[in-house]
């Protein structure tokens, strides 16, 4: 899949639409529903976790689990379910994941026993990870043109960075008017209506032939799941527990073991040219940086709304407006803005801003209210993340083939959830090592300011790539000169 950069003429849509074009922005609006339901199930039972406790008589360590089980599903199967999709048909992937987290969902809404709920959300994360690596991928070859394409980044990038947020407004609204069993009801019928509709408006993707990686598909499988869950265990545990250090140290060994096998097999699991490329790589790691700075925002900022400020489930959801807002309105504009400037101004800039505002929640203070305290940064948190994550997107994607997408999409979303991982296990451990009993703010300053300190490295990056882009337009503008032949006289 070749990516270009695209003048603002070129931008504008065209006089003619193609016969298909309403087809293709069903299939686009369906998949984007898909996605949306994804993501904000990684945080749609936050505000919810005191209820799902006392109901099912949960212990302090066992709750945990109702998120992480999801994240360690979701995140260590990525790779494989982007695999699939290249192998089996990407349409046919999504529709299997698809259906297995609907069916899973309905299973947690009806669980009578911690370990029923935890089950469920580990086969919700199963499920997600068969169907997100071919959203990514549909959206692209749904697409009818370029700028088509552009635009269905952007609101990707939007309902990915704000699908969160979203979760946090609808499991409040849904626990406080009903019960904490309707933020898993809730995905059947959206999930049923969504399957109803796929094969209508989604073309099949050709398959790409070839023999399963077998070798592969258990080493990036393993190796994610170590790696995750080490870096959830992190935490409560200790960076230097056993379990910590023996979880990243057989992830290490398993990603070293796919690396050698994706070298040396004819139909690789993960294609190594995937890695090879600097900017890809550079934008893989802004990925995981943003993604990892932005968990602090739903991890420390609910407890201070609802420990300190008192905010009630509803109340705490709505509070994540402003934040949901500026990545959905940025996400109007972003297409033009890559046409015109190009990714990296846009990831330095959106990487300023998610820094400053990780800065300025620092600074909060117990006299704040909600208006002085958290909305001016929440604001501009939203503003930034819309800004960054779709060049970020088109970054990993450029110059893929599509028969490829699948396992680029299944890479990209590894690392936002490798990011989201890692990044809320130094976050938490940083506000324990801070933490004051009985006082909040002690520790959250400290850990506001290590997602700062992300969002500054993926600044860094951003400069990086900007500085290559810019030596590799000048490189391909000499060779592009017209070369002086010196005539010696006769």
């Amino acid at each position: 899949m070749s990516h270009q950069t695209l003048s603002p003429a070129h931008q504008a849509l065209p006089d003619d639409l193609p016969p298909d074009a309403t087809r293709a922005a069903a299939g686009i609006a369906l998949v984007l529903v898909a996605q949306l339901m994804l993501v904000l199930d990684a945080t749609v039972v936050n505000v919810a976790l005191p209820h799902i406790a006392t109901d099912l008589s949960f212990g302090p360590a066992g709750l945990s689990w109702v998120l992480n089980a999801y994240t360690l599903a979701f995140g260590g199967l990525l790779l494989l379910g982007g695999r699939l999709g290249d192998v089996f048909g990407r349409r046919r992937m999504f529709e299997a994941g698809l259906a297995l987290f609907t069916v899973a969902s309905l299973l947690g809404g009806l669980a009578q026993t911690p370990g029923m709920l935890v089950g469920a959300r580990a086969l919700q994360g199963v499920g997600a990870a068969l169907a997100a690596p071919g959203v990514l991928a549909l959206l692209t070859t749904s697409a009818p043109d370029e700028a088509a394409r552009n635009r269905a980044l952007a609101l990707f990038g939007a309902v990915s960075s704000g699908g969160m947020s979203i979760g946090l407004l609808l499991g409040g609204a849904l626990t406080d008017l009903g019960s904490w069993r309707w933020t898993m009801f809730i995905n059947v019928p959206i999930g049923l209506a969504v399957l109803a509709l796929t094969r209508r408006v989604l073309d099949e993707t050709t398959r790409r032939p070839g023999r399963f990686d077998v070798v592969g598909a258990l080493t990036a499988t393993g190796g994610a799941v170590s790696v995750v869950w080490a870096l959830i265990q992190a935490p409560e545990h200790g960076w230097a527990s056993a379990r910590v250090l023996g979880g990243l140290a057989l992830g290490a060994a398993l990603i070293a073991l796919l690396a050698r096998t994706e070298l040396r097999v004819a139909h690789p699991m993960l294609r190594p040219e995937l890695l090879r490329d600097g900017r890809r790589v550079g934008g893989l790691a802004v990925m995981a940086l943003v993604v990892g700075g932005q968990l602090s925002m739903f991890f420390l900022a609910v407890q201070f709304i609802e420990g300190e400020l008192g905010f009630g489930p509803m109340e705490s959801g709505l509070a994540f407006l402003p934040l949901t807002l500026g990545i959905f309105a940025m996400s109007r504009v972003t297409p033009r803005l890559l046409a015109r400037f190009g990714p990296s101004p846009m990831i330095i800039v959106g990487a300023t801003g998610l820094a400053t505002s990780f800065a300025w929640l620092s600074t909060l203070s117990a006299s704040d209210d909600y208006l002085s305290g958290l909305f001016g940064p929440m604001l501009l948190n939203g503003l930034s993340a819309g800004l960054a994550f779709m060049p970020v997107t088109a970054i990993v994607l450029a110059g893929v083939e599509p028969e490829h997408a699948g396992s680029a999409s299944g890479l990209l979303q590894t690392f936002q959830q490798l990011g989201g991982a890692i990044g809320l296990a130094v976050i938490v451990s940083v506000y324990a090592v801070g933490a004051v009993p009985g006082e909040f703010l002690p520790g959250a300053r400290a850990a506001f300011l290590t997602s700062a300190g992300f969002a500054a490295v993926a600044l860094a990056v951003g400069v990086a790539l900007h500085l290559q882009g810019r030596r590799t337009a000048r490189g391909r503008a000499g060779a592009d000169e017209p070369r002086v032949v010196a005539v010696e006289a006769a």
